[in-house]
């Protein structure tokens, strides 16, 4: 009986809820996307550099 009742009270719950709009969704997917490529490219060059490094360290 816990079980019914938590999924009614979640229904309930979920009809209180402020949805975003396509275009609020579609700007986060941007943030993200960007913010993705900007850490993978600065890993890369770090990555790169401190391999070079130790090339000619050893």
């Amino acid at each position: 009986m816990k079980f019914f009742r938590f999924c009614k009270e979640c229904a309930a719950e979920l009809k209180k809820v402020t949805w975003p709009t396509g275009s609020e969704v579609l700007s986060s997917v941007k943030v993200v996307f960007l913010s993705t490529v900007v850490v993978a490219v600065i890993l890369g060059v770090l990555d790169f550099a401190f391999t070079k490094g130790m090339e000619i360290v050893f």
